[in-house]
């Protein structure tokens, strides 16, 4: 083989190799669109698909951990020192949150469901027992009661001598159980017998366990895989009438057990939630693994509670212009039949600082007081949460109550929640199957033309070897003198000798 042939050789075999690799690579291309079309399809709320049974009875376990704030010194908070609290709990309870009613609606696009949530306390998971451990906290129905009559001289006075009489204080000393699943409220009885609308039962829970937030409709993902999961009404409204401007009433996102396949970590998910009457967002984080499964992580920013000067777009959830609190923040009394009940993230996280510091004993810490989701971005499966939220009440002095006259504006907390889950193993195990298949489904192409390719350069190894092998053979054969007796032997022929005839005349 010449010098000329080898170089041509090799120069058809590059080209081939770049044909073979080019084709590859859009045949791998083809190969993962055709992967996320199918992704999109099946990770669809329809009979059938893969996560609809998950989405209708979700396996992982949830845990809803109870912290409350015990104020150690109320007479001296009441003539006017600085509240000192400690943090009590957790009390934890396992909750059950299967799907009811659910029946597809609109030609199958959208899914109509209940969710009622269901209670079990856990007491190894507990600091206590909720049936023992006392807490002094805010007297919550009192203040509402001020809050609702301080407008009237006459009811506030009929309010206030009621009080007296039935030695109703600011605070109160209640068992856990009783703040959490309700007690009969002496000065909410005596209203009792005049309205009977007027519950004579409170709690912080009350009446939540085995009850549902009302009817959610939700996008199917069948019309476009961008909306599945994303809520489409709540009881029966596209949108809320509790706030002051068109955006903030909006029902934007996912009620935050759903959301869509192949996230971006530039796009920002929108979560509804009930409890906090109005639609929050997230934004990526960082990247983070749990169970040997990849996942964006989504959290919350401050902007999320900004007060209107640092957010001018939350100006629609002041309650009225006076009642527009600062960073960290949220005012729900419109959803709370007028209660002064404030909501923030735990310790004021995220808040102004003036918050955390008016109150001795808090401290906002991230690891311990961040709400977060952790989704794998293929799926969009949520693999772990941590959703975190304070209730507060807004004291401050009222008017015709002299158990007030000392008090200033306060936002007092009362208890925090840390509702988490974490994906089981099983769910775990199948996730991770199917991202395997995924990934050598899409990666199988470039896997045929990474052998191609090393196939390929072994066999134009082989080629310049020979060549050389060639050349070498080559070079030899006309620079090494063989005699003409060796080149007969080495042909196979007969060796005469020709002796010169000397003439001797």
């Amino acid at each position: 083989m010449t010098r000329r042939s080898c170089a041509i050789y090799g120069v058809g075999i590059v080209c081939a190799l770049l044909l073979i690799m080019g084709i590859g690579l859009v045949v791998a291309q083809v190969f993962q669109t055709l992967i996320h079309n199918r992704l999109k399809k099946e990770i669809t709320l329809t009979e059938g698909s893969r996560v609809f049974e998950t989405w209708k009875n979700p396996p992982p376990p949830v845990f809803m951990q109870f912290f409350f704030f015990n104020v150690t010194n109320p007479d001296e908070f009441l003539t006017g020192d600085k509240p000192i609290v400690s943090q009590v709990g957790p009390y934890t309870y396992r909750e059950y949150r299967a799907k009811e009613n659910v029946t597809f609606v609109d030609n199958g696009t959208r899914v109509a469901a209940y969710q009622p949530k269901t209670f079990v306390f856990l007491p190894e998971r507990s600091a206590g027992d909720p049936d023992v451990d006392m807490i002094t906290t805010i007297n919550i129905p009192a203040v509402a009661v001020m809050n609702k009559v301080k407008d009237s001289f006459w009811k506030s006075s009929m309010v206030s001598i009621w009080m007296n009489s039935l030695k109703v204080g600011m605070f109160m000393t209640r068992s856990v159980n009783e703040l959490l699943w309700g007690f009969n409220d002496p000065l909410l009885s005596r209203l009792h017998t005049l309205n009977p609308e007027i519950d004579e039962y409170f709690g912080l829970m009350y009446k939540k366990n085995g009850s549902n937030d009302g009817e959610f409709v939700y996008h199917t993902g069948e019309a476009d895989f961008m909306d599945y999961g994303r809520v489409a009404t709540f009881k029966g409204e596209s949108k809320l009438s509790l706030w002051t401007s068109e955006q903030s009433n909006m029902i934007n996102g996912t009620d935050g057990s759903a959301f869509h396949p192949l996230l971006s970590k530039t796009e920002r998910l929108y979560i509804f939630s009930p409890d906090l009457c109005r639609s929050i967002f997230m934004e990526f984080e960082k990247d983070v693994w749990v169970k040997g499964l990849p996942a964006y992580r989504f959290t919350p920013p401050r902007d999320v509670l900004a007060s209107k000067e640092e957010n001018p777009a939350n100006e629609g959830f002041c309650v009225s212009p006076k009642e527009c609190l600062g960073t960290g923040l949220l005012k729900v009394s419109v959803c709370r039949k007028g209660a002064p009940v404030v909501t923030s993230f735990p310790h004021f996280y995220l808040g102004d600082e003036k918050y955390s510091n008016a109150i001795e004993g808090l401290n906002p810490v991230r690891e311990h007081h961040q709400t977060y989701l952790d989704l794998n971005p293929t799926t969009g499966v949520p693999i772990r949460a941590s959703k975190r939220a304070q209730v507060n009440i807004l004291i401050n002095r009222i008017s015709g109550f002299p158990k007030t006259k000392s008090l200033n504006e306060t936002i007092f907390p009362v208890m925090f929640i840390n509702e988490t889950v974490v994906i089981d193993d099983v769910s775990a195990a199948k996730l991770h199957k199917l991202l395997l298949m995924v990934t050598l489904v899409s990666n199988f192409p470039l896997i045929l033309v990474g052998l191609g390719a090393i196939l390929l350069l072994v066999f134009i190894g082989l080629i310049v070897r020979e060549c050389k092998q060639k050349k070498s053979t080559k070079e030899d054969t006309s620079y090494s003198p063989v005699s003409n007796k060796e080149a007969e032997e080495q042909n196979g022929s007969t060796y005469v000798a020709l002796t010169p005839v000397i003439d001797k005349s």
